[in-house]
């Protein structure tokens, strides 16, 4: 059962791709600037299969790739792939549902770094949501409208994060791991347009929950219903602090409650396009942060705040170069330093 990480102090990390092609020097510039909380980028400008939804799907039944769009095959039965499914999920046989290095270069990079000094080694798979809304069958609809290739989805979902974590922990050392589910179609709830079930949202997490040992968060770079979220009780809830902060503080009763309980908020305040984080210094940007620690901490204990916050860029890194990317995550890691030097916060 997934439970929660230990606070993080206000310590920086990143967030989902980079814009690398080599894996080797993407996980150097993490581990350089991330040293207390790395986390394992993912590398879509390499090849198709790197990137989001691609690189999850190998052990999806009835799985067709078809002119860079992945497909399910609706018109041949997939009874006896998705009876493994759910046969593997019963018996938490993990093993058949990793990751490698057509699909992941820089987690199998990863893994061959020794890593027992970090706090807690984060990685993202992407959350069902999303994948089933990405994926359509034979008559364009999303497979995640089909009750049934949801509740199948949500448990090959499971058993891949939890091979995620426990080769974050055989292979690196890590003494906690925290996987983060990409959910950027969580915005979809509430919506009339393309709507979402919360009853299947929630029935899919508590499938992941059941499986994963570590911690288990949810990135979403949308605003959303933060209030069903938080009551899901994820380990890290990430969002786009710089452009969603004003609607997330909606949301503050819930927000502090949830942080009471030992939950953490991963501020996005560094934008991650590089566009935009060109008009901004780290001056503005440390403003931005202390602007949402003052809005919060006036219902709420400080301590408690920086206790169960991290810093971070807003989303993933893609469209930008190298340099471009380990700006915007020295960023994150400058921010994180002036708020923990300023309050003397302990390591977690």
């Amino acid at each position: 059962m997934a439970k929660m990480i230990p606070s993080p102090n206000s310590l920086a990390t990143g967030v989902g791709g980079l814009p690398h092609t080599d894996p080797k020097q993407a996980c150097d510039d993490v581990l350089s600037l991330f040293p207390g909380i790395p986390y394992i980028p993912t590398l879509p400008n390499r090849a198709l299969l790197e990137g989001i939804v691609f690189n999850d799907s190998e052990q999806l039944p009835g799985r067709i790739i078809r002119e860079d769009r992945l497909l399910f095959d609706s018109t041949k039965d997939q009874t006896a792939a998705m009876e493994k499914v759910y046969m593997d999920f019963v018996e938490a046989n993990f093993s058949g549902y990793g990751l490698n290095k057509e699909y992941a270069s820089a987690f199998m990079e990863m893994l061959s770094r020794k890593l027992p000094s970090a706090c807690v080694l984060k990685c993202q798979v992407t959350g069902p949501v999303t994948f089933g809304m990405q994926v359509v069958d034979a008559d364009k609809r999303p497979i995640y409208y089909d009750s049934q290739l949801a509740d199948v989805l949500s448990k090959m979902i499971a058993l891949k994060a939890r091979w995620c974590e426990n080769a974050m922990r055989e292979q690196c050392g890590a003494k906690e791991t925290l996987v983060v589910l990409n959910e950027p179609y969580l915005a979809s709830l509430g919506s009339s347009v393309v709507p979402v079930d919360k009853d299947t949202v929630k029935a899919g997490w508590e499938d992941i929950a059941s499986l994963v040992q570590g911690g288990l968060g949810v990135h979403c770079c949308s605003n959303t219903d933060w209030e069903f979220v938080m009551s899901l009780d994820p380990s890290v809830i990430s969002l786009d602090a710089y452009a969603t902060a004003k609607e997330f503080l909606l949301y503050s009763d819930a927000v502090i409650s949830y942080m009471e309980r030992g939950g953490v908020i991963a501020w996005g305040i560094v934008p991650a396009e590089y566009k935009i984080f060109a008009t901004e210094t780290v001056d503005t940007l440390y403003d931005k942060y202390l602007a949402i620690r003052t809005q919060l901490c006036q219902r709420m204990p400080e301590k408690l705040f920086d206790a169960q916050s991290l810093v971070t860029p807003s989303c993933g890194i893609r469209f930008a170069d190298r340099d471009g990317s380990l700006a915007i995550m020295g960023a994150a890691a400058e921010i994180s330093h002036r708020i923990r030097a300023d309050k003397n916060l302990p390591g977690c």
